[in-house]
């Protein structure tokens, strides 16, 4: 079932939700313009919209004049109704913020490190949780409803490639985050991969928000991905649907890059930023993160715009496999490149795209994602309110063990 609402009133408790959904997609919006988005009769948006205002979910945001008839009522999300803390355990550095239910981030903190330690995440976890709750007043804390977490799933892997101590792997692979939060913590923990946690942050607050189905590629320190197909974020079987590292594509002609050890490259090889940081190293550069790309040095120019263009054919080879098996209405492209070096690559993947793709291949629309460096975090904490508020599949299989829970007291 797509994301869109019925009129059904057995499934009045999903509605809800597609209301909810709509006003936060809309920022502020009319009862009528509530009603087209989510395909509901405006009497059931009226009932609904209502209903969600004297619960406290939603505020009037003022009238809309100049109009034939009565002004029109607009309505928008409640922001201090919920909130949520994301943490992003990302392979050099640990991103934490806490944003309210409009999606706005009211703090955030950062730290970074040369690896990550479980005992030392572990720590820093428990503690920016502590300073991020703290961040509110008193009398809201309680509204907080979750904190999400988003991590590469083997995070200790691809030990040659990154240069990952043995330890420091073999530390990972023994230690569960998500449970040590779960029993040091009062709060409810959800635990996605980062690539499909981004894509989550561009379906309910990014660009992929006006679209229902595309590919999210992140460029970090390694590639990563997501799909969403009819407004929902499908994982698969064993979380990794649409994760790209691991892409077949064609050799380097980086200088900087090793042969591979059979016919094909894996697309993290060629389109990761580690790639890019060690071809620089590689010609001269000093260089340790991808922040400092913003401030690079005309000297170093050219190498960038050499992997630039390595990196953008690999992905156009990797979107036009991808996009042949499963068919997606855009290719969003995000990462924690700064953002000038970004729109150069996805400039010079459309380019590439449009000059391999083969005779009646349908080239999907290649975007800019707009949350950057921050996407995995602000994925992370969107993940409690994607589960208790948003409509997806789960809900009306209640299946989901927290978005079954009614938004509004006194429905089945």
């Amino acid at each position: 079932m797509s994301r869109k609402g019925s009129n059904s009133l057995q499934i009045r408790q999903y509605n809800e939700r597609v209301v909810l959904e709509a006003i936060r997609k809309l920022g502020q919006a009319s009862k009528a313009e509530i009603a087209r988005s989510a395909n509901l009769t405006p009497q059931a948006v009226a009932g609904i919209v209502d209903a969600l205002h004297k619960a406290g979910y939603v505020v009037q945001a003022g009238k809309r004049h100049g109009q034939i008839g009565q002004p029109s009522v607009l309505y928008m999300p409640n922001a201090e109704r919920a909130f949520s803390i994301g943490l992003h355990v990302g392979r050099r550095s640990l991103n934490c913020l806490i944003i309210d239910l409009s999606g706005r981030v009211l703090h955030r903190i950062t730290h970074e490190y040369v690896y990550p330690t479980p005992g030392d995440v572990a720590a820093l976890a428990l503690a920016d949780i502590a300073r991020l709750q703290a961040h509110l007043p008193a009398a809201l804390r309680e509204r907080i409803v979750g904190v999400g977490v988003s991590m590469p799933y083997f995070l200790g892997s691809w030990q040659r490639d990154l240069g990952f101590p043995d330890t420091i792997a073999a530390a990972w692979r023994e230690f569960n985050l998500p449970d040590y939060l779960i029993k040091h913590t009062d709060y409810e923990i959800f635990f996605e991969n980062d690539g499909s946690a981004a894509a989550t942050a561009q379906l309910v607050q990014g660009r992929g928000a006006a679209e229902s189905n595309f590919i999210y590629l992140y460029l970090s320190t390694v590639i990563g991905g997501g799909l969403v197909l009819g407004g929902n974020i499908e994982t698969g079987p064993h979380g990794n649907a649409a994760a790209f590292n691991t892409f077949p594509v064609a050799r380097s002609r980086l200088s900087s890059v090793e042969p591979p050890n059979g016919v094909f490259e894996l697309l993290q090889r060629r389109a990761s930023v580690f790639v890019l940081l060690r071809h620089l190293r590689a010609h001269g550069v000093k260089i340790e993160r991808a922040s400092e790309l913003a401030s690079l040095e005309a000297a170093a120019q050219p190498y960038l715009r050499e992997w630039q263009e390595d990196c953008a054919e690999a992905l156009a080879q990797a979107i036009i496999g991808a996009t042949s098996v499963v068919d997606v209405e855009a290719i969003i492209i995000d990462g924690i490149l700064p953002p000038g070096p970004l729109a150069a690559t996805v400039s010079l993947v459309q380019s590439f795209v449009a000059a391999l793709a083969p005779e009646g291949f349908v080239a999907p629309a290649i975007r800019q994602g707009e949350l950057g460096p921050s996407a995995a975090a602000v994925g992370a904490a969107v993940l409690p309110f994607y589960a208790n508020f948003a409509p997806n599949n789960e809900v009306l299989a209640n299946k989901f063990r927290v978005a079954a829970r009614p938004l509004l007291r006194g429905n089945a």
